[in-house]
């Protein structure tokens, strides 16, 4: 199975990029599954279901979010309905939507895809490795699905390596979004798990992780609020990761970096 997962989508450069390549890549790439987080995807803050609605008409199979998953109130009842639109895991009980979702593709395979954050410097949450375990217990990689996607929304490259070890051999993939950098180690891990750090960001990096460089920069050197943090809408780079699986196991044969257009330079695997 080929699959694509792709960074936080940020801005309105982020979104036109996914929008515009993710049609040629499911060609390109002959992939049969995409995911992509866009919690950074209105304006730098939160998800509007007009936007999610526009993503999933592109062809993304699953959206993910994360801290921001709520800075758009409007995303609160249509989240409740759109079961392939996931918020963390770990958030509490009661919480609306969900944190994972079982999509079945045309051919009959099934794809399980989740998400949890991380505690490291973030909001405190519920523990994403016992939510994780919980999701897992239920399905049987190989077996009742043919590969499973983890997002680590987390801040601290230890807890995403961390988490990724502790699932190793159970899932086809972990890789990390938040952070907006993509971190160059890619690897399969011994277990057969899919690793990447941070799959970056979608948006444009000529800014302070997607933002606007002049108020970024201010609000260090000051230390004080200045202008309210908006996009840099410059030319976005398209980043994620493209990974390979076996079908009799479900664990990955190959993964490996895609960027596309803006400033870093591109990558795109070869079929």
């Amino acid at each position: 199975m080929r699959l694509l997962f792709l960074g936080d989508l940020l801005g309105r450069t982020g979104r036109e990029a996914a929008l515009k390549h993710i049609p040629e890549l499911r060609a390109s790439l002959r992939l049969d599954f995409v995911a992509v987080n866009a919690e950074n995807a209105s304006h730098g803050f939160g998800l509007g279901p007009d936007m999610a609605e526009a993503l999933f008409a592109a062809g993304a199979d699953v959206i993910t979010l994360g801290n921001h998953a709520w800075d758009r109130r409007e995303i609160i009842p249509y989240i409740a309905q759109q079961n392939r639109l996931l918020r963390p895991l770990n958030f509490p009980p009661g919480t609306p939507g969900q944190g994972a979702a079982l999509v079945t593709l045309a051919d009959g395979r099934k794809v399980l895809t989740a998400q949890a954050m991380g505690r490291l410097y973030m909001d405190p949450m519920d523990c994403p490795f016992r939510a994780t375990d919980e999701l897992l217990s239920r399905y049987r990689l190989g077996g009742t699905v043919n590969a499973i996607l983890l997002d680590i929304h987390a801040e601290a490259s230890s807890e995403k390596m961390a988490y990724a070890h502790a699932f190793d051999g159970r899932v086809s993939s972990v890789t990390g979004t938040h952070t907006h950098i993509p971190t160059a180690d890619h690897q399969i891990l011994p277990g057969g798990t899919a690793y990447a750090t941070d799959l970056g960001m979608c948006g444009d990096y000529d800014s302070v992780i997607g933002m606007q460089k002049a108020p970024a920069v201010g609000r260090f050197i000051r230390k004080m609020p200045g202008d309210r943090l908006a996009p840099a809408e410059g030319p976005a780079t398209l980043c994620g990761a493209f990974i390979e699986t076996d079908d009799s196991t479900g664990l990955a044969k190959r993964i490996e970096p895609v960027r596309l257009g803006g400033r870093l330079r591109a990558n795109l695997p070869t079929i």
